[in-house]
C-alpha cells in the first residue's frame, strides 16, 4: 500500500477530529472512507454519461425511441401492480 500525504486546512482538520472524537475510527480512517466514497461516486458519474452516451449515439442509429408518457404509464401501471402493455419504440426523425 502506498503512502499519500494531504495537506488540510487547520479549520478541516478540527472537523474531522470533533467528527471521530467518540467513535472507534481514527481521524485517518475517516478519511480513507470519506476518500472511497468520492471516488466510488465519481466513478458511477462517470459510467453514467459514459452509458448515456451509448444510449443516445444508438437512438441516433436506430431512429427509434420510446414515449416518454407511455413509459411512465407503463411503469406506473407495474408498479399497482397489473400487466400493462409494453411501450414500442417508435420511428422519429431527428430535429435540428
Amino acid at each position: 500500500m502506498s503512502m499519500t500525504s494531504l495537506k488540510l486546512s487547520d479549520e478541516l482538520r478540527r472537523r474531522i477530529r470533533a467528527i471521530v472524537v467518540g467513535s472507534d475510527r481514527t481521524a485517518h480512517a475517516f478519511m480513507v472512507d470519506a476518500i472511497e466514497r468520492a471516488a466510488r461516486a465519481e466513478e458511477l458519474r462517470r459510467r453514467f454519461g459514459e452509458e448515456a452516451r451509448a444510449a443516445e449515439e444508438a437512438t441516433l442509429r436506430s431512429g427509434k425511441a420510446y414515449d416518454a408518457g407511455e413509459v411512465f404509464a407503463y411503469l406506473e401501471a407495474r408498479a399497482r401492480g397489473r400487466k400493462p402493455r409494453r411501450p414500442r419504440p417508435r420511428s422519429w426523425r431527428r430535429s435540428g
